[in-house]
């Protein structure tokens, strides 16, 4: 920017302090749950915590998920979950490429395998199809609370015909 005069740029680009006041609709004094932090008001949202403290907001995860409406595959389920996870807060250093590779990650972020469970799936539960002969990448994809969703909606968590696929099962940690 340029001035005219000389200016103490310090003090012109000094940050603001800022005030938040909050007031009851009825007039009332706030009452202590207004008045608590914004962090012991997140509790409400289920939450999960990876090694590294990030959090990931599971509803926020799941609704991501929702949005993908295809109704084949682009093979991209990897991405699609990845962007999914980091929409809900999760962040990466570096992360795989192929589907099958996955495990690790979602440990660090905050998931446990867990054994499998597709007969009772829990919202931001994942899992992923370890390498075949014909898919050398796996598959990966997580239960939004309804549908079992990757890079599009499937009709059901069995994707490959292969009956010998194996499978494993993550579910944030509590």
């Amino acid at each position: 920017m340029a001035y005219d005069q000389s200016v103490d740029m310090q003090s012109v680009h000094a940050p603001v302090p800022a005030q938040i006041v909050i007031r009851s609709q009825q007039g009332k004094p706030p009452s202590a749950q207004d008045r608590k932090p914004a962090k012991a008001q997140e509790s409400q949202y289920k939450n999960i915590f990876g090694s590294n403290g990030q959090r990931i907001d599971i509803d926020r995860f799941a609704q991501k998920l929702r949005n993908i409406t295809a109704m084949s595959s682009s093979q991209r389920c990897a991405r699609s979950v990845r962007i999914a996870l980091e929409s809900a807060g999760a962040k990466f250093n570096g992360h795989p490429v192929a589907a099958a590779d996955w495990g690790s990650t979602l440990q660090k972020v905050g998931f446990e395998r867990i054994n499998l469970a597709f007969d009772r799936p829990q919202k931001g539960d994942i899992y992923i199809i370890k390498r075949t002969q014909k898919h050398v990448y796996g598959h990966i994809a997580a239960y939004t609370g309804s549908h079992w969703v990757s890079d599009y909606r499937q009709r059901g968590y069995a994707v490959y015909k292969d009956p010998n696929v194996r499978y494993e099962y993550y579910r944030p940690s509590k």
